[in-house]
Parts: C-alpha cells; structure tokens; sequence
C-alpha cells in the first residue's frame, strides 16, 4: 500500500509545530530611545573651543554677550543687511573685519554652514603701550618689548610671547592689520604665557615705533644682514627688538624706523631663522647682558 506523499512546501498542521515559541516583545512605552551622538553636532561646540563661531546668529549672539573678538570673516561682495550689521557692530566693539574670499571661508569651516560670516575670539582684552611701559615702570626696570613686524602664523606669534615670558620682557606689541591675534591657538602656543604678558594691538605699527623713540627708547630690528652683530649690540637701556614678518622680514617702513639693524651670525648653510628662534635669540642677549 503506497503511502500518500505531502506535497512540497506543505505547512504542518498547527499541532505539530516544533519551532521554538516566539519571544513576547517587551513593553518599550516607557523606554526613552538612545541618543547616538553626531559627529557633525559636535563641531560647532568643539569649533567654539577653540575660540571659531559660526554663522550668522552665533556670531550675532556673540556680539550680544560682549564676546571678545579678535578678527571677523564676511564673504566679499555680500550685501546681506545681517551682515552688515555684524561688520558694523565688530568695528565698533575693535575687532579687525576681514573681506574674505568665500572659498577661504570654506577652508576655515568646520561646521559647513559659516553663511558666509567666521569671527576668532580673543582669548584675553588687547592692553596699550602705555601698560607696557607702566609695567617696566613698576618693576624699576628699563623696557623691554618685543615688536612682531606682520607675524600672521599664529604659532610663531605664540611661541614669540612665550619666550618674551620667560624672558621678562614686559610687552609684545602687533599691528592690527596682516597679524595673527590672541586666539585660542596663539594661548595654547603660548603654553599660557597670554595670561601674563601684555600684549599692544596698534593701528600704525610705525607711528608707535616713533612715538616709542620720543619717550627714550632704542629700536632693533632683527634683519639678516643687519648692520650692527648681535654680540656688539646694546639691550642693556630701553629696547624694543622688532621682529619681521615669516619669509619677509621687517618691512621698508619699519625698518627706518630702528636705531639699529642686528644680526644674528649664521655657521651652516641655512641662512634664516624661524621668527621665533630670532626672537628667542634676541631677548635672551638683552637677558644676559641685563644680568651683567
């Protein structure tokens, strides 16, 4: 007797199902779903660390809150009424307002969505000459101030304040236009340094340098083929060591601007030295001599 054959794909009668019970769902009513962070939600806090703020209504609220701001970013040939408002109100606050072109823009952001404005904090409120020359004042010493020529790499500006720290000089002084400023990047270069030296943003780098001469102090400008070696040179009075531009030097007008031109002897076969190095070199001369 021939057994009847179930046809393929057949169901088994429910009975004789041998498949594991399915497992009841849990009640998630009161289950809150997880957050998963975003790595693109981040930015604009991480950016704001960092001392960059973003956007229009960041920058906005900013300005609201008093923020010290070193340099506004707005997209040339804008003509936004929001943005005008944000260029006014920077000027009016002293922070340096920059046209840039938008694919710079593009570059410096890390959120994606500037809309067409960047602003850089100041870690610390600019001092004036004036401090400077109280400082020294206060302590019985003769000035000494170092004088950064258009250093637009901010590291080298750090690195700049963080020896004249250590070397006891009692200012830096920068021109408002074509430098970096006290940024966060500049105060983490520093290693802190920031927090103690005062640093002067002028206006006119040349005119402060003359002014500098009338109340008695000397200027050196560090330059390659300066006039003056640095082992004959004087830092023992009132000095102010200037200190040019990466790859450029001082320019013409400050450069007649110096008493002296120093330069700093060279035994291999690179010619220059980093900004900083030359610094460090320069302050740590007046150093030793000052020691005496």
């Amino acid at each position: 007797m021939n057994e009847e054959k179930r046809p393929s794909g057949a169901q088994e009668k429910k009975g004789t199902d041998r498949r594991p019970p399915r497992r009841q769902r849990e009640d998630r009513g009161d289950r809150k779903p997880e957050r998963r962070d975003n790595p693109s939600r981040r930015q604009p806090s991480e950016a704001e660390a960092d001392g960059v703020i973003e956007g229009r209504n960041a920058v906005m609220e900013a300005l609201r809150a008093g923020a010290a701001l070193d340099k506004v970013y707005i997209a040339r040939g804008e003509t936004d009424s929001t943005l005008s408002y944000i260029s006014a109100k920077a000027r009016e606050r002293g922070a340096v307002v920059v046209d840039a072109d938008r694919r710079k823009l593009d570059a410096m952001s890390r959120t994606h969505s500037h809309q067409g404005v960047i602003a850089l904090t100041a870690v610390r409120e600019y001092a004036d000459v004036d401090d400077i020359l109280r400082a020294a004042e206060e302590k019985g010493e003769p000035p000494l101030i170092v004088v950064c020529d258009e250093l637009s790499d901010p590291h080298n500006l750090g690195a700049v304040i963080r020896t004249a720290e250590c070397a006891g000089a009692h200012g830096v002084i920068i021109p408002k236009r074509r430098s970096a400023g006290l940024t966060a990047v500049v105060a983490k270069t520093s290693a802190g340094a920031v927090s103690y030296v005062p640093v002067a943003r002028v206006p006119n780098l040349t005119a402060t340098l003359n002014d500098l001469k009338k109340r008695g102090v000397w200027i050196f400008g560090a330059e390659a083929d300066g006039e003056t070696p640095l082992y004959r040179a004087d830092f023992k009075g009132p000095a102010a060591i200037v200190i040019g531009s990466e790859g450029f030097g001082m320019n013409r007008l400050v450069r007649e601007c110096c008493d002296f031109t120093v330069s700093i002897p060279m035994k291999g076969q690179v010619n220059s030295l980093n900004a900083s190095a030359s610094a460090a070199i320069l302050l740590y001369e007046a150093v030793r001599q000052r020691l005496g």
